[in-house]
């Protein structure tokens, strides 16, 4: 009887596919596609079901960000990463799916890519072969990025390789480029992220000690990238890009609710401060939230505060308040977000005007209890940079330990 049913099971799907209907969507790793100006950006898309709830993850390397609403039928797969305002919207061919990423940017501009995922394969970027020839860019490198105005940036790659397979990443003095994966193929190195925000791809092509290649971000960013292996390479301290301007740090800025929250507010009397500049919008911004709200958790009792000044991509309040709001909730913070201004910097250094400039999101700014500034902090280095961000954490800790014992 069960070799019955289970006929009559395989009969009705095949039935269903010679009648050109959807065939059931597969769990597993799928292949996700995002097309850019400059080709294909890959990513592994895990599908999960629980009874009748599906989940999705996606897959970098090392990392995984689970996505927070996924709606998937036979017909119809939507994604929505709420606190980065971007979703996927796509509907079935074939056996899989076809469809777009939509990226909310700066001024509620819409950049929206062609996307499409299949079930049950693997490949990042090629199918290696047993004979495949391939070059070895394991190690560190000295980058400089330059951008179509001819606007150059200093950057340090390092890259670990296992056969064809590459993971690492770029650091820079504002921040890192997460978590990269791709491969190597003859002399041609392809890596690429999509972590629900950025979506990063490069390429570059090895001769001698020199790789040299091209990066897009979503559908208006390019630059020309020049890499040759160094050891030593190192970037510039980050404590001292940027400066304060006067005796004190200070700030007014409504929270989601609309209620004023001062750096006079009696909360903050006589306690260590950190005011860190973020947005929803930048994945380094969430790796530090990740970092810092079990981080405030663990020291508020002691005396700290943190407060997050938050510069969005939208102008309107409401629309604003309602993206921070999703921040806050992504990472259940507890301590006040507040609605600071534009995600533009220059527009941000404006509003910033105790700072000499807006470098990076975040900037952290650290603050003992007689409102005295001890140290600012520009950018950060997420859990994609390794070491890296092993030592940042234990900085961050070591400064804040120190100004609560003072």
């Amino acid at each position: 009887m069960k070799i019955q049913y289970r006929s009559i099971a395989v009969y009705a799907v095949l039935l269903l596919a010679a009648c050109g209907g959807p065939q059931p969507v597969e769990p597993g790793i799928w292949r996700a596609v995002v097309v850019l100006p400059g080709g294909e950006l890959p990513f592994s898309l895990q599908l999960d079901r629980a009874g009748g709830d599906w989940s999705a993850t996606f897959i970098n390397g090392a990392e995984r960000v689970d996505v927070p609403e996924v709606a998937i039928s036979n017909d119809t797969l939507k994604l929505v990463m709420p606190a980065f305002n971007t979703r996927i919207d796509a509907t079935r061919d074939g056996a899989g799916y076809t469809g777009t990423l939509t990226l909310v940017k700066r001024g509620g501009k819409e950049q929206i890519m062609p996307f499409s995922a299949t079930p049950n394969e693997s490949r990042r970027f090629v199918v290696a072969a047993s004979d495949d020839k391939y070059v070895t860019v394991d190690g560190r490198w000295e980058v400089v990025f330059t951008d179509d105005d001819g606007a150059q940036t200093a950057a340090v790659g390092e890259f670990e390789q296992d056969e064809n397979h590459v993971q690492g990443t770029f650091l820079t003095a504002t921040g890192d480029y997460r978590f990269l994966a791709g491969q190597v193929q003859g002399n041609d190195l392809y890596l690429s992220t999509f972590d629900g925000s950025h979506a990063f791809l490069f390429t570059a092509s090895l001769a001698g000690e020199t790789l040299r290649g091209g990066f897009w971000s979503g559908t208006a960013w390019h630059e020309d990238w020049v890499a040759t292996r160094n050891a030593g390479a190192k970037l510039p301290d980050a404590y001292s890009l940027t400066q304060l301007v006067g005796d004190r740090f200070e700030f007014e800025f409504p929270n989601t609710s609309g209620q004023s929250v001062s750096s006079d507010d009696p909360r903050f009397d006589g306690k260590v401060l950190l005011v860190t500049l973020v947005g929803s919008w930048c994945p380094n911004c969430h790796d530090e939230a990740a970092f810092l709200a079990p981080f405030y958790q663990k020291y508020r009792g002691q005396g700290l505060e943190i407060v997050g000044l938050m510069f969005e991509h939208l102008e309107d309040f409401d629309e604003a308040a309602r993206q921070v709001n999703a921040f806050r909730n992504k990472f259940d913070i507890e301590y006040p977000l507040l609605v600071a201004g534009s995600s533009d910097k220059k527009r941000a250094s404006r509003t910033m005007t105790m700072l000499d400039r807006v470098y990076s999101f975040p900037t952290s700014i650290f603050i003992d209890r007689t409102g005295e500034v001890r140290q600012i902090h520009t950018g950060f280095s997420g859990p994609g940079t390794g070491e890296h961000y092993q030592k940042l954490v234990a900085g961050f800790s070591e400064t804040i330990e120190q100004l609560l014992a003072e």
